[in-house]
């Protein structure tokens, strides 16, 4: 792997960049690999970055029905934060939290991670009362968070309208300033370029439409479209469509899929200074490098597998957004799309050994899944490599449905999942 730096630009500059090599190849597949990776998103190539980085495992493919990075990673608002209630949460975002902050580094490619602060808004008695109890709790799991007056938010964050005559008031909100935003797409590119590097086969347009069990039960490979794989493991981190690949395998899922919508406005010069959420409005934004309005809707109220959602969703946010920043009223919004997120009955993850040996699951993320890309790759490139679970992924079992010993993290996130 040729290492990016100033003077690899300046020599390049002089050639007319003409000598950077492809950073990943697209190989054909292999007859069989010691691990398949079903899904090429961000947890799914910083898994196969974990697994060949720290384990040197390397005979690994990375399969995906479409292009690398054009699920959910390629669809999310990017925001970044680790100011969840529970301490199995805290512990895993916060771990999440301190990869990204050397990432650029650890990849040698610059996922323009910005630790400009996330700062969550609190609009009745019961948001103050929820919001103090997280700043409490994640101040004892070492997760800096901080509660602000409504003229201290302003002060953060000056497009924000604090006037009490507003619909949604604002009487308050909880900030963690190491939260931001990085880049999506560089995310992905770069462990696809670290994995590639260290050996690991990145298959696109690759399909898998079964999961084979051998006469004992265990995991023998997987058909795809492009003919059997054999693996004696297989990782599963699908996101939406998680439940329908576990289906091949026997396995059934504890999730449901929604339509998650999104949307971006024209570019404009930087306003806007942080990232603001609203839990009660389902409403979040952030201002991306390239100065569109980066604005998120909640969930759909129905399941689906489509990447489209309703119209009024986008209207009853953009209604929430105008009226706590009146100065985006005359902006016009440039696109919006969605993507299909999988959420828990407890709005917690799965990443755990499945019944089935050789069978390993990621999914369940809901609208979080971005945040937790590094930390989410490490800890499941430990659960396959060692085939236990890490310390910090021990409690997101699939048998924690059946116990009962739950992760209720449905108030953390700012969106209606």
């Amino acid at each position: 792997m040729r290492k990016y730096s100033v003077f690899a630009i300046a020599r390049e500059a002089l050639r007319g960049h003409k000598g950077w090599p492809a950073q990943w190849s697209s190989p054909e597949p292999k007859a069989s690999y010691d691990v398949v990776i079903v899904g090429a998103g961000g947890h799914g190539l910083a898994t196969a970055y974990y697994l060949a980085s720290e384990y040197g495992i390397t005979n690994i493919a990375v399969l995906d029905k479409g292009w690398l990075g054009g699920g959910n990673t390629g669809r999310n608002t990017t925001i970044i934060r680790s100011n969840y209630l529970y301490d199995e949460s805290a512990g895993i975002y916060n771990h999440a939290m301190k990869l990204w902050d050397g990432l650029s580094q650890e990849l040698n490619y610059n996922v323009m991670y910005s630790p400009r602060g996330v700062m969550m808004l609190a609009h009745n008695v019961h948001d103050v009362q929820v919001f103090k109890r997280h700043i409490h709790a994640n101040r004892l799991n070492g997760v800096d968070n901080q509660w602000l007056s409504p003229e201290a938010a302003k002060a953060f964050c000056p497009p924000l309208n604090i006037a009490g005559n507003a619909r949604y008031p604002i009487m308050g909100a909880a900030l963690q300033r190491r939260g931001g935003t990085a880049r999506h797409d560089a995310v992905a590119w770069g462990y696809a370029r670290g994995a590639a590097a260290r050996g690991v086969d990145i298959i696109q347009n690759c399909e898998v439409t079964g999961i084979r069990r051998g006469a004992d039960g265990a995991v023998a490979g997987v058909e795809t479209a492009r003919g059997f794989i054999g693996a004696s493991k297989v990782g599963v981190v699908a996101a939406g469509h998680s439940t329908v690949l576990m289906d091949m395998a026997g396995v059934r899922m504890p999730l449901e899929s929604y339509p998650l919508q999104a949307l971006v406005s024209e570019p404009v010069k930087p306003c806007f200074p942080c990232v603001v959420m609203s839990n009660t409005v389902h409403a979040y934004i952030s201002q991306s490098d390239k100065g569109e309005l980066v604005i998120g809707a909640g969930t759909d109220q129905y399941t689906s597998y489509s990447q489209t959602g309703g119209l009024h969703i986008i209207q009853h946010t953009l209604d929430a957004i105008c009226e706590m920043f009146p100065m985006f009223t005359r902006m016009k919004m440039l696109r919006s799309w969605g993507g299909i997120v999988d959420v828990t009955p407890d709005r917690s993850p799965i990443l755990a050994k499945t019944p089935v040996k050789g069978l390993y699951v990621n999914c369940g993320w809901g609208t979080g899944g971005f945040k937790a890309t590094p930390g989410s790759g490490h800890v499941f490139a430990h659960t396959i490599a060692r085939d236990e679970p890490h310390p910090i992924n021990a409690p997101f079992t699939l048998e924690r449905f059946r116990t009962g010993r739950l992760i209720d993290e449905a108030a953390a996130a700012a969106v209606a999942h």
